[in-house]
């Protein structure tokens, strides 16, 4: 079911022909901000990968993925990606990139299910990265620094778009705020999973939530994620909590609700990848070709994620709704009740 947040009052701070610009600004100045900051550098990405390669990310497991016959390989079956999270891995290997290096690219997918609504789209545009690590940096204090050094690229952005348009002014917390699912959990224990993010990152402005796919002590994981990307079972020495992943949420004020700018994470080695196979009872992927290259140790170790395009344009030009940024389909509904509430969906 299809969804619209109605903020009261609202009105464009930008008309199109700037908002046009300010995209094209806010994408080209952040990218070069994020690529110097964890030493990426931009390759080309796929629209679409063969069927059965285990290299598509399937998401929470349920979503279908776009796919289509090629007709010069026997109709053998393509498939538009998801995301590029496990494809990320194998180029690191292929280009042989060094640890504390890595790449950053384009993604356009499309996701046929997705449920539609002021920040949710059929059509996903996002930075993908990943960087090589060592095994001592796989621990929640190195997750911390790379998200800390991505929320500085963020903040330099914004003062860039505070500085073209006056009429838009700053609003990101001076820093992001670290908490475990478990802890927030315990926190709000009568709440759901968004209710916790809600609240928590009104309090804080900016927030990143530790442990995201794996049960917490309710049973319930905060959010699903697949078993053969992130990791969401290796406990922490430190915390003792399981997880070395997680999500980055910024206090939206326009729609008055938390938004997801990014998920990322420590990716799994061997034995994570197991353990998760076996939890998601998913253990005929250990066959895949990226699977099979992973198990072998034929790809690196890695730390990788993707921060969304179009949220992040909508975040900086205090729009509320994503198709104010991007083109895409809309039910015919949902284009004349935003237009009526000044909405300019393009």
């Amino acid at each position: 079911m299809s969804y619209l947040i109605k903020p009261a009052n609202y009105k464009p701070l930008l008309d199109m022909k700037q908002t046009e610009l300010g995209i094209k600004q806010i994408k080209e100045f952040f990218q070069q901000n994020l690529s110097s900051e964890l030493r990426l550098r931009r390759v080309t990405a796929p629209l679409f990968v063969l069927k059965g390669m285990g290299i598509n990310d399937d998401l929470s497991g349920t979503e279908r993925p776009v796919t289509f016959p090629v007709k010069e390989l026997g109709d053998q079956q393509a498939e538009v990606v998801h995301s590029l999270a496990k494809w990320k891995r194998l180029t690191l290997a292929d280009y042989h990139i060094e640890p504390g290096y890595g790449i950053y690219t384009d993604m356009n997918a499309i996701r046929a299910d997705e449920e539609l609504g002021n920040l949710h789209s059929l059509y996903v545009d996002q930075w993908d990265w990943e960087q090589v690590i060592t095994p001592e940096q796989r621990n929640i204090d190195f997750l911390k620094d790379i998200v800390r050094r991505i929320y500085a690229a963020m903040r330099r952005t914004e003062y860039m778009v505070c500085e073209a348009y006056p009429q838009i002014t700053p609003f990101m917390a001076p820093e992001v705020h670290f908490i475990h699912a478990e802890e927030l959990l315990q926190m709000y224990p009568d709440k759901s999973a968004k209710e916790r993010e809600d609240l928590i990152t009104k309090q804080y402005g900016s927030v990143f939530i530790i442990g995201i796919g794996g049960s917490l002590s309710n049973g319930k994981p905060h959010d699903l994620r697949a078993p053969d990307y992130d990791d969401w079972s290796t406990v922490d020495t430190k915390t003792g909590l399981p997880g070395l992943n997680g999500d980055l949420l910024i206090w939206n004020e326009v729609l008055g609700r938390a938004i997801e700018l990014s998920s990322m994470g420590i990716r799994v080695d061997q034995m994570a990848l197991t353990k998760q196979l076996q939890i998601a009872h998913k253990e005929e992927r250990a066959q895949l070709y990226f699977h099979k290259r992973l198990l072998e140790g034929s790809l690196p170790l890695s730390i990788g994620g993707g921060i969304g395009q179009s949220r992040l344009c909508m975040l900086y030009l205090k729009k509320a709704h994503i198709g104010e940024i991007q083109a895409s389909i809309w039910p015919e509904e949902m284009r004349e009740e935003c237009q009526r509430l000044g909405m300019n969906l393009i």
